[in-house]
């Protein structure tokens, strides 16, 4: 017989405590719309219904005995009014579940009339549902690594995407948490040379409604269903009671090789999009504090995904805090990357605010400091750009770097200043108030977008796959075919023109100052054949093709990362000036405003500590270079040079280093 207690309003969601000498759970739900709350829990398939108690704060609460770890549970909801967006008859998901079983049907509209809160069946045996789990791990003395910005050099990646195709992992063991975790891939890792892995959603997702009607699913996972659950379809048994214990594993196993874990997360919207969609969690708790909407109960959809999330609110905000908290208390993660991260600091009428109070609790939450925290400062609402203007204590993805390099390398004229300022750190966007150099997050690819194998490969999308009409996606790619579109039936002379502008590039990003993030892939050539928004294709479209791998990229790549990490540079995580940079053109001399404005030069040497020489050519023909006086040894470059005296050729599309060997 279970006992029942009236119960704690804190912590949220559910947590096992001790009352009178008895273990039990305790369970909390904030909802000021509701005018009664059940916890309704479920074993061997029976349904027992408890009633939530009020508090003056609008949580509801409730201590029970006697649960065994395996129960499933969810509320069911009552408004105040009947104008409220609640009925009893439809289960409502903990927003705080740290487990999940049971995934939407909404492949019909049939099915999604299920989730429909004017639909008045009982949806119990369809509905998604937390699940009390062990959450008990010997952590044993894993503690987080916190690499210094100055030496961190990150690499996005898809969980599955990264070995679901290696066909040298135990079947079992492709495309999960332990996959990663194999020392196979973890060997791989560290040969590269990054210190950190950026990963897509991990977190309890679901397909959108016009993705399942087409048969396709969210690979990339930008659509939560629970923000404290682990995704269990990335588990060997694709279980949610065994998930979380493997993600732990994954990264216990990790940091003993030194890499650092970020999450991508996902606090801009939710999986139920537009107000008339199906409904899972949120919405039939407490739609007016959850989203933002206007007089009249619309949503603003400022994500482009049917809702935005009202992260001004005390309670979202406070959502927020817990669950970054979970993740580095419970799971050890040294970070996270703020998917759509304007959204985070809309207040008011919902515009941004850099002192934001949701930035101003992350800030003061000890359990945060010294955490990774990274924006992407943008969203599609008015205002929503805001590259450089988050505070100081996030990095930002630096969409400038990406657009300004590519431009630079591949198309026919480029702005030497331009290719400057972002080698040099975009002081002209992120040197302001005490803001470091690492603020920069400097990418040339990321998920969204063409690869870097596609960026040389093609000048046009190629998203039909999506089912679209190849009308998703980014239009603007600054990329470059080199003559051919595609992979397929290519001359040896365009592959090789494509080989080297792909090492430019990726020297270029690997040898700027700032942070540089490196796209899983890129570094052996991987292709996801065109598509530029891949993120309905779980399937080889973008999985990585290791059977692909191109050892010269790789080898470029890897001997990059080690010259980074030998120039100091690159590594004090200060602004570049007069002190250690030289700009100097083809003659050796100091760049003049006319060289500066020459769109046709694209040729320039970059000198660093007056040790380190950047040979930049980024036109398609033969460049001479006036070297500075110094003794110079070639550290790496991927074409040919011919040295005569203090000269030096350099093939087209190159970017070179030497250094001065009486330097060392």
């Amino acid at each position: 017989m279970k006992t029942i207690k009236t119960g704690k309003p804190y912590p949220l969601g559910c947590s096992k405590q001790t009352e009178a000498g008895q273990i039990g759970y305790n369970f909390a739900l904030f909802s000021q719309a509701a005018q009664r709350v059940q916890l309704c829990l479920f074993s061997e398939g029976q349904e027992q219904r408890v009633d939530l108690m009020p508090s003056d704060e609008g949580i509801w609460h409730v201590w029970v005995s006697d649960i065994a770890v395996g129960t499933a549970y969810a509320y069911r909801i009552s408004g105040k009014t009947d104008r409220t967006l609640a009925n009893p008859n439809k289960l409502m998901l903990d927003p705080y579940a740290k487990a999940v079983v049971g995934k939407p049907d909404l492949s019909s509209a049939e099915k999604c009339a299920w989730f429909d809160l004017a639909d008045s069946r009982d949806n119990a045996p369809l509905a998604p549902k937390a699940v009390i789990i062990d959450e008990q791990f010997d952590w044993q003395a894993d503690k987080p690594l916190r690499t210094p910005w100055s030496q961190t050099v990150i690499y996005e990646m898809h969980v599955k995407g990264f070995t679901q195709l290696r066909a040298d992992l135990p079947e079992t063991l492709r495309g999960t948490y332990a996959g990663l975790a194999h020392p196979k891939m973890i060997a791989y890792l560290q040969e590269l040379g990054i210190t950190a892995v950026e990963l897509l959603p991990i977190q309890y997702q679901a397909d959108e409604r016009h993705l399942q009607e087409k048969g396709l699913a969210n690979y990339w996972g930008y659509n939560p269903l629970a923000m404290f659950a682990v995704e269990s379809n990335y588990s060997t048994q694709q279980s949610s009671m065994s998930a979380l214990n493997e993600f732990k594993m994954m990264v216990k196993a990790l940091h003993q090789a030194g890499i650092e874990v970020i999450l991508d997360m996902v606090f801009n919207h939710t999986a139920e999009s537009e107000k008339h969609f199906p409904t899972f969690s949120q919405r039939g708790i407490d739609d007016e504090t959850y989203y933002w909407q206007d007089t009249q109960g619309h949503y603003y959809n400022w994500t482009g995904c049917g809702n935005t999330l009202n992260l001004s609110h005390p309670m979202t905000r406070r959502w927020v805090i817990d669950c970054l908290c979970y993740w580095v208390e419970a799971c050890h993660v040294d970070g996270f990357r703020f998917d759509l991260g304007t959204v985070l600091g809309r207040e008011g009428e919902g515009g941004f605010n850099p002192q934001a109070q949701l930035f101003a609790a992350i800030q003061a939450e000890p359990r945060l400091q010294g955490c990774k925290l990274i924006a992407e400062p943008w969203d599609i609402g008015d205002f929503g750009y805001q590259v450089g203007k988050f505070p100081t204590y996030f990095a930002e993805w630096n969409d400038r770097f990406r657009d300004d390099v590519t431009r630079f390398w591949l198309w026919k004229s480029g702005e030497n200043g331009a290719f400057a300022q972002r080698l040099a750190g975009s002081s002209d966007l992120f040197q302001q108030g005490c803001r470091q150099v690492h603020s920069s997050i400097n990418f040339i690819t990321a998920h969204d977008g063409f690869t870097l194998r596609d960026l040389v490969s093609y000048n046009e999308k190629h998203n039909w796959a999506n089912g679209e009409n190849n009308r998703d996606g980014r239009n603007q790619n600054y990329s470059y075919n080199h003559g051919v579109e595609g992979i397929d039936n290519i001359s040896s002379t365009v592959e090789h023109d494509r080989v080297l502008s792909s090492i430019a590039l990726l020297m270029n990003l690997l040898l700027a100052n700032g942070t540089p993030m490196l796209l899983a892939g890129d570094e052996f050539g991987n292709s996801q054949f065109g598509n530029n928004n891949a993120y309905c294709q779980n399937n080889e479209i973008a999985w990585l093709k290791w059977q692909d791998f191109n050892p010269l990229l790789f080898n470029a790549t890897k001997q990059t990362i080690a010259l980074r990490k030998k120039i100091a540079s690159l590594q004090q995580d200060r602004w570049w000036s007069d002190v250690n940079v030289q700009w100097l053109n083809t003659q050796g001399e100091p760049m003049t405003i006319a060289d500066w404005h020459n769109q046709e030069s694209k040729a320039l040497q970059v000198l660093l500590d007056n040790q380190w020489l950047f040979l930049i050519n980024a036109k398609q023909k033969l460049q001479t270079f006036l070297l500075p006086a110094g003794d110079w040894e070639v550290m790496y470059c991927a074409t040919k040079l011919t040295t005569q005296g203090g000269f030096i050729e350099l093939d087209d599309v190159t970017f070179g280093v030497l250094q001065q060997l009486n330097k060392q």
